[in-house]
């Protein structure tokens, strides 16, 4: 407040001048607190006359609520008065009103028991006559009456009639059951008003009771099994190669007993429920049959009576509205056969044509009652409870083990076949470059998996399966076998050829086929499970798995391009011994490069563009990897193996390590790659790499030679190094002090002095001023890189001087190498297409 007030001044006084107007401003505010203090007085006289005016009014509100109450009181005593005699008035009238009612019931309860009466002696004598129709109705009116008695049973009369009426249900049952045993007689056919009567009364049984009908069905059901029970029960014609005289005859009784079947309610399904009893009937019947046999069905039977077996309960399910297998649905061919056998005209008296036919009457007589409800539809409209499929084929199934051992017997018999006329050559005008085997192999196990899910496709089906994984993996197997093997033996070990693999031109081939053979086994393999999944039962789709089949065939690709590595190898082995017998210790000059790198140019010219234009992208980029990964060690190894080298020899070895190295690095343009893979470009690089560092090795000073060997070959060991110093002429004698040294540098990482180095060349390579202390690892990088560059002067030098002779004799260099090579290429057939599928999904 203080603040404000100060604030308030100094705003209004700024400074000295302003205080000149200090008596208006004061004036102005005494004004200003007159007024203020008008306005409170005023308000202070308006609350106190408001406060007074407030009481009066809370005191007329509370006088007004009293009056209210008292009103309030004075209604509720008057509104129990008139209650009271409202209730006086009204109490004669409340006992006419419940005697009314109770009047109203007797009549109406005495008259329904008159009725009932009537009813149950109207329905007697119905009974008695066996007016069937016409009882239907009344059994129903009576039911009805019945259960408005359900509240009386303790009257005797009641309980009297309802005994009555129990022993009337009893003899319209016997009366119906006594007619119904007539089916199936001489009788039903001459009397032509029996039928009628036998419809009318399957009314009678809809009204009784629903267990009634059950035994009614049943009874008309066990008298069609005694039958078929007796004629193919035990006797000659339960054998296997009998039952489609047991089929015959339920298709016959089906066709002759038409007319009986029409006789039942479509809702009623008897005919269904018979057929599913007659299946059941005859799968016990076959199971005890095949159960009994000392030995092994011949298949040849076994196939047809499951064929006529499978075949019937198809009929049974189209009949009954059921339709095809949902299994059978499924597409299990990817191109139609040519021997598929054309459709049959349909036997009129097929299930099939009888369905038809009895569909066609009951759509006829729906036409003519104008209207089709429920009881009026066809068997086929009605829900089914059970599946004809596997209903009698089921019982099949633990007997099928000898047609999936002739089935497995006849797969690797044609297999066997197959790869005895295999030609080894791919198919004439084929883009994909495999076998016709493999093909085959295929085709026929397609075939086979065809018959099998004709007939079933549970267990079966699965053991054939594993069949096809058997198949497969011998098939893998065979191609293996063809790949060519190594020399064995005593003489292969006195040659030295023990575990060298030969092959030639069409061995390439042969093995590149193998390859893409063993491709497409592992790709279709993997469909065959797709398509077998899809068809096979669900309990068994799970177990369906080609995983291990597609291993085998992925192993044979290894192996395959294996051999063909090993095969290449061969060949540049006479290569490789060609530049080990060189006297490099008496090359007088560095000129063209050598012979041998000639061979090795001719050796990848002759079969990298063929195998290139066989194999896949892939295969042959593996391929490749496989080829440098094994070749170039091998040259560095070969280095070794060399007699000693001469500064002249090492100069002209350089020039041929890089035209292999050259030559390596175009290896994939020979087979149509467009540009090689980084990686096999820098796996090239530095192994090759190796090679060119130990040259230049050789190339440097005896004095500083232990330090170049070690600042370019970091992975190198004494024993290499002392091999290095035979390849450079060195005598024992004078090796030990270099080995010292070695060993020495090896062990403390400080360079020591050099035992062979003088004074002169120390004082070339020392600074001309006092160098700082430095630390053992500082002068060893030091050193290191010395030898580094002075060893990169070395091999630009044999280089520059390996280059210039070169130049001399360009007509039998590279470009003449890479020519050829060129033009191999370009007579190699490119890979097109991709693998023809042979099961479509």
């Amino acid at each position: 407040m203080e603040s404000t007030t100060l604030e308030f001044i100094n705003q209004t006084f700024p400074n000295e001048a302003s205080l000149v107007a200090v008596e208006p401003i004061i004036q102005k505010l005494r004004n200003k607190i007159r007024q203020v203090d008008a306005e409170i007085l005023a308000a202070v006289r308006q609350q106190s006359s408001s406060g007074t005016k407030a009481k009066e009014d809370l005191a007329a509100a509370m006088q007004a609520i009293q009056e209210l109450t008292q009103r309030i009181k004075e209604i509720k005593g008057k509104a129990e008065q008139s209650e009271v005699m409202v209730q006086e008035i009204c109490r004669d009238i409340k006992k006419l009103d419940f005697a009314k009612k109770h009047i109203t019931t007797t009549i109406t309860a005495l008259h329904r028991l008159a009725m009932l009466v009537s009813a149950v002696d109207q329905l007697q004598t119905m009974a008695a006559k066996r007016l069937y129709k016409e009882a239907s109705g009344q059994l129903e009116a009576v039911n009805q009456l019945c259960g408005h008695f359900e509240a009386y049973r303790d009257i005797p009369k009641i309980n009297e009639l309802r005994e009555k009426f129990k022993s009337i249900k009893q003899m319209l049952k016997s009366h119906v059951f006594s007619d119904f045993s007539s089916l199936g007689t001489a009788r039903l056919k001459e009397d032509g008003n029996l039928m009628q009567q036998l419809a009318d009364a399957c009314l009678v049984v809809d009204a009784l009771d629903a267990s009634v009908r059950e035994e009614l069905i049943a009874t008309v059901c066990n008298k069609e099994l005694t039958a078929y029970r007796q004629i193919f029960e035990g006797t000659e014609l339960a054998r296997l190669d009998k039952v489609e005289r047991r089929y015959a005859w339920i298709k016959r009784q089906m066709r002759t007993n038409e007319e009986i079947w029409k006789i039942f309610p479509p809702s009623w399904r008897v005919l269904y429920l018979l057929c599913i009893q007659l299946c059941k009937a005859t799968r016990v019947q076959l199971t005890e049959t095949l159960d009994e046999l000392r030995e092994k069905p011949d298949v040849a039977t076994l196939l047809q009576t499951l064929k006529s077996t499978t075949d019937f309960e198809k009929d049974l399910a189209i009949t009954f509205g059921e339709g095809n297998d949902p299994a059978v649905s499924k597409d299990v061919d990817s191109a139609d056969e040519s021997d598929d056998a054309q459709p049959e005209k349909e036997d009129e008296h097929s299930a099939s044509a009888i369905r038809k036919k009895y569909e066609k009457q009951l759509a006829e007589k729906a036409g003519k009652n104008g209207t089709e409800d429920n009881s009026t539809k066809s068997p086929a409209s009605m829900p089914i409870q059970l599946s004809f499929y596997g209903i009698i084929s089921s019982c099949f199934e633990p007997h099928m083990s000898a047609y999936v051992e002739l089935e497995e017997r006849t797969l690797m018999e044609s297999v066997d076949k197959l790869v005895q006329t295999e030609s080894w050559e791919a198919e004439e005008g084929s883009q994909t470059n495999i076998l016709s085997s493999s093909t085959q192999v295929f085709l026929i196990i397609k075939k086979s998996l065809k018959r099998c899910s004709a007939l079933t496709k549970n267990q079966t089906l699965y053991n054939l399966f594993l069949v096809f994984q058997r198949i497969l993996k011998a098939y893998a197997s065979k191609l293996l076998s063809r790949l060519p093997r190594g020399g064995t033996g005593i003489v292969a070990a006195a040659t030295g050829t023990d575990g060298q693999i030969k092959t030639s031109d069409k061995d390439e081939r042969v093995i590149c086929y193998i390859v893409n053979t063993a491709e497409y086994c592992h790709e279709t393999a993997g469909q065959l499970a797709e398509n077998i999944s899809k068809i096979i039962d669900v309990q068994f789709a799970d177990k369906v798995d080609m995983s291990e089949v597609q291993d085998e065939f992925s192993m044979v690709i290894t192996r395959a391009l294996a051999t063909l590595v090993q095969g290449l190898e061969t060949k540049l082995e006479a290569e490789l011994a060609a530049m080990a017998r060189i006297a490099w210790a008496t090359v007088e000059s560095v000129g063209d490069q050598s012979e041998y790198v000639n061979g090795i140019s001719a050796v990848l010219s002759s079969s990298v563009p063929a195998i290139g234009a066989l194999l896949s992208p892939l295969y042959y980029q593996f391929f490749l990897d496989k080829l440098a990964a094994s070749f170039a060690p091998r040259f560095y190894a070969n280095i070794y193996k060399c007699k000693r080298i001469s500064e002249t020899g090492a100069q002209q070895m350089l020039l041929d390590t890089h035209a292999v190295k050259t030559l390596l690095l175009e290896v994939p343009s020979l087979g149509g790659q467009n540009a090689a893979s980084a990686s096999y470009n820098k796996f090239v690089g530095r192994e090759m790499g190796k090679a060119e560092a130990l040259l230049k090795v050789i190339l440097s000073p005896v004095e500083s030679i232990a330090d170049t060997y070690r600042a370019l070959l970091l992975e190198g060991t004494a024993t290499d190094f002392q091999r290095l110093l035979d390849l450079k002429g060195l005598k024992k004698a004078e090796q030990q002090p270099l080995l010292d040294y070695f060993n020495r540098r090896g062990t403390s990482g400080v360079a020591p002095s050099s035992p062979l180095s003088t004074a002169a060349p120390i004082a070339a390579l020392a600074p001309a001023t006092p160098p700082t202390p430095a630390t053992p690892t500082a002068i060893t990088i030091a050193s290191r890189d010395a030898m580094m560059a002075r060893a990169a002067a070395l091999g630009r030098g044999a280089m520059a001087q390996s280059a210039a002779a070169a130049a001399a004799v360009s007509s039998t260099g590279l470009k003449r190498i890479f020519a050829l090579a060129e033009s191999a290429k370009e007579g190699a057939s490119k890979k097109e297409g991709t693998f023809r599928k042979l099961f479509n999904t």
